[in-house]
């Protein structure tokens, strides 16, 4: 069932325990500010109120005893977007508490292969999100059974390794 962008918002602050994201693209750009891009692409510093909003939620739940972290499918090399996510966005939402690990089909198969992007809540709510090619976001849609998604993040989990340990070998 297709939700609204509200209901979807809702998902972010009612949620009691843990959020788990998957990522699978390699451009997120049409959802992304493309000032900040080209920035990070320049060399340019990253500006101080870069994210702050999503920084400063993940930091109040992570201090209230939630839990959010995220899987990204990736593979080397990778493209600019990617390397601007991982080099603003996750270096600096780790400050809040978030946890990334990255999932490298490099030289690996890619266990979750056709699965979409999805934000599981409490492991009772899952939202599979839809997007055009260049990472524009359409919506979510909330699926009936949570029960399936939990395998895949477990799946998910097992093949990664935490972005710290995987960005010092592979990061800039």
């Amino acid at each position: 069932m297709n939700i609204s962008t509200d209901e979807f918002g809702k998902l972010f602050t009612t949620f009691e325990r843990e959020a788990f994201r998957l990522e699978t693209l390699d451009d997120y750009s049409g959802s992304s500010n493309p000032e900040m891009i080209r920035a990070f692409l320049a060399g340019d510093p990253q500006p101080a109120e870069y994210n702050q909003q999503w920084v400063d939620d993940v930091r109040a739940h992570t201090e209230a005893g939630k839990r959010i972290y995220r899987v990204h499918v990736v593979s080397r090399p990778l493209t600019d977007y990617l390397r601007f996510e991982l080099g603003w966005g996750y270096v600096k939402n780790q400050t809040a508490g978030e946890e990334f690990f990255i999932l490298d089909t490099t030289d690996q198969e890619n266990p979750v292969s056709g699965v979409p992007d999805f934000w599981m809540f409490d492991e009772s709510q899952v939202a599979s999100m839809n997007y055009v090619e260049n990472g524009k976001f359409l919506g979510a849609e909330l699926q009936s059974d949570a029960s399936e998604w939990h395998g895949i993040r477990d799946v998910a989990m097992r093949h990664s390794v935490p972005f710290s340990d995987w960005w010092a070998q592979h990061g800039e």
